[in-house]
């Protein structure tokens, strides 16, 4: 028996198409509404035809203002953030902001205000939340009182598990990341004025450099590395299929067979479910759909003059983020059940 999760979507990009494809057919999922600005028939239309993902599998339907999804009937309903709807009358336990937009905490709040319980934000803002959560990592210490809380980011989750791995086992001195991730929807497809000069050119004729919030949001996590951590990302002409390329200076530097077996014992025990293993020669392109937070691999491992180990770690971008979103919901579910 358990708890059914009545959850609102608010912004159908990419990662509200990914929670509904991957939950719409878990009984646990019950998804009462989607807020966005876009017209539903576009809405429907993206849901799917999908050019990462391909079609759906099963058959979906546009009736009036609801989508028929499997068993989910799914309102849709205009807005673009907090403040708009009444959830409660939706009968909303969960609020899932997708929009990508970086709120405020006081206007995260009117999620609370218009009935949710609780509000899941995919982009984690400026000013603290009650909790920032990597699955894997600090899921364990959720509390009851969590009423906004973040994931963090796709290349936030990388970059905490493996730090933390390389921590417990082989103490971390000094870190630096950077990220090779596809391009996303907010950049151009050609030149176009934007404030942000770099991210003006065009995403799919350039590799571009970015800032990153991952290593500070990391040390919210683990806060005994603060002042450890650096990088950078680049964003490149792919529409999937990121790494997180990590540099690490250990206390005690172990071997590069020693690194893959720690890794290997991981991804089949432990962390089974978070953290995959390859062997194989593979590219980006191999990761696309991988439900995992990340996908460690193993001919990349190399150690430098002794003193450096780079690792190699992929992830599909939207994919397993999307999965760890819905884990994370059944987490608060679950302690909502037992407290």
């Amino acid at each position: 028996m358990f708890n059914q999760i009545n959850i609102g979507i608010v912004g159908f990009g990419r990662i509200g198409r990914n929670l509904l494809r991957l939950g719409y057919d878990d009984p646990r999922f019950n998804f009462v509404g989607i807020s966005d600005l876009a017209e539903p028939e576009a809405l429907f239309y993206l849901l799917g035809h999908d050019t990462v993902y391909g079609p759906i599998d099963t058959e979906i339907e546009l009736k009036g203002n609801y989508i028929h999804f499997g068993p989910q009937k799914v309102r849709i309903l205009p807005g673009a953030g907090p403040g708009l709807l009444p959830w409660d009358a939706l009968g909303a336990d969960i609020i899932i902001d997708c929009t990508g937009r970086i709120w405020p905490r006081t206007t995260l709040e009117k999620y609370l205000e218009e009935g949710a319980k609780r509000v899941i934000v995919t982009k984690p803002p400026e000013d603290p939340v009650d909790r920032i959560v990597v699955m894997g990592l600090n899921n364990n210490e959720i509390s009851i009182d969590d009423k906004i809380v973040s994931p963090s980011s796709s290349t936030t989750q990388v970059l905490a598990l493996m730090l933390d791995i390389l921590d417990k086992e082989y103490g971390l001195e000094k870190a630096m990341m950077t990220s090779v991730h596809a391009y996303t929807s907010d950049q151009p497809l050609s030149d176009s004025v934007r404030s942000d000069l770099r991210r003006s050119r065009s995403a799919v004729k350039n590799i571009i450099p970015n800032q990153t919030r991952s290593p500070q949001l990391v040390e919210s996590v683990l806060p005994h590395l603060k002042g450890k951590i650096s990088g950078i990302a680049f964003n490149v002409p792919i529409p999937d299929g990121s790494c997180v390329d990590l540099t690490t200076q250990l206390r005690s530097t172990p071997s590069v067979e020693e690194v893959n077996t720690l890794m290997k014992n991981i991804s089949e025990n432990s962390l089974s479910d978070i953290i995959g293993y390859t062997d194989d020669p593979i590219v980006s392109s191999d990761v696309v759909g991988d439900s995992h937070s990340m996908l460690f691999d193993a001919k990349a491992t190399m150690i430098a003059a002794g003193k450096l180990l780079k690792t190699i770690c992929w992830y599909d971008d939207g994919f397993g983020y999307s999965q760890r979103i819905l884990e994370l919901t059944k987490a608060y579910n679950d302690l909502e059940a037992t407290s």
